[in-house]
């Protein structure tokens, strides 16, 4: 009991601000669950409670343990071909937001995150309004996608907007779509632990300690989220994604 308080004590943590950061993660494990769209919110909250860096800290072992949850029960959905198509230019988005996460402007990068966001929305739109049913095949497509969402994930733990755009263009159903995402963000986010632990140093023994105050959060979460998920057709969770990445880009944009 005394190491939990300690915690609290280093993070400085009021009942609100715990209740912020419980809040989050519990949107953390309805987001992984398949409500797509939470991602820039639950980074909104965990930043208002531990700052912008050291949220990231925070919020990637959790990240990892809500993944856990997505992969085992949607796995049997899992799409392999279209992971494989994003994986290696994500990898090294990754190894870019690395080198780029100690330099670049947070305001800038927002900025541009949010604009690319809405700018290959309105294209999705248009493609969906024409009832074009053709799926972007050419190698640039999932290149770029992958690479946007690799930096976006490293530095920001935003990528999911990108991704989900990917899957969506791919016309994946609702399970395919999710047990797909599942995966590719479990590699993704095991794969960019050890950068937080020995290069940027915000994944600590005490953040650890924290995570684990939070985990009951994740869990409770994930099984609302997936009775959630249930409720919703497949027509209906693309007009639901369409909606919340959109409300997403224009709540990094303005904020």
């Amino acid at each position: 009991m005394s190491y939990f308080l300690n915690l609290i004590e280093t993070y400085h943590l009021t009942f609100f601000s715990f209740l912020i950061a419980f809040s989050g993660a519990f949107l953390l494990g309805v987001g992984k669950a398949g409500v797509k769209g939470l991602g820039v919110l639950i980074v909104l909250l965990m930043a208002i409670v531990f700052g912008g860096k050291t949220s990231t800290g925070v919020l990637i072992p959790l990240m990892v343990v809500a993944d856990i949850f997505a992969v085992i029960y949607y796995h049997r959905h899992t799409q392999w071909a279209f992971l494989l198509k994003l994986l290696p230019t994500m990898v090294l988005g990754v190894l870019i937001g690395v080198w780029l996460g100690n330099d670049i402007s947070e305001v800038v990068f927002k900025e541009l995150m949010a604009v690319l966001i809405l700018v290959t929305l309105v294209i999705m739109i248009v493609m969906e309004r024409k009832k074009s049913t053709e799926i972007p095949t050419h190698w640039a497509f999932s290149s770029s996608m992958g690479l946007i969402s690799g930096i976006t994930s490293m530095i920001g733990n935003l990528a999911g907007s990108f991704t989900d755009i990917y899957f969506l263009a791919m016309r994946l159903p609702k399970n395919e779509f999710i047990g797909t995402a599942a995966w590719l963000f479990f590699i993704i986010n095991v794969f960019k632990l050890p950068f937080h632990i020995f290069i940027w140093k915000t994944v600590t023994f005490e953040s650890l300690g924290l995570n684990l105050i939070l985990i009951p959060g994740i869990v409770l979460g994930f099984f609302t989220g997936v009775k959630i998920v249930k409720q919703i057709n497949n027509s209906t969770y693309r007009k639901f994604i369409f909606i919340a990445t959109a409300f997403g880009a224009l709540l990094i944009l303005f904020k």
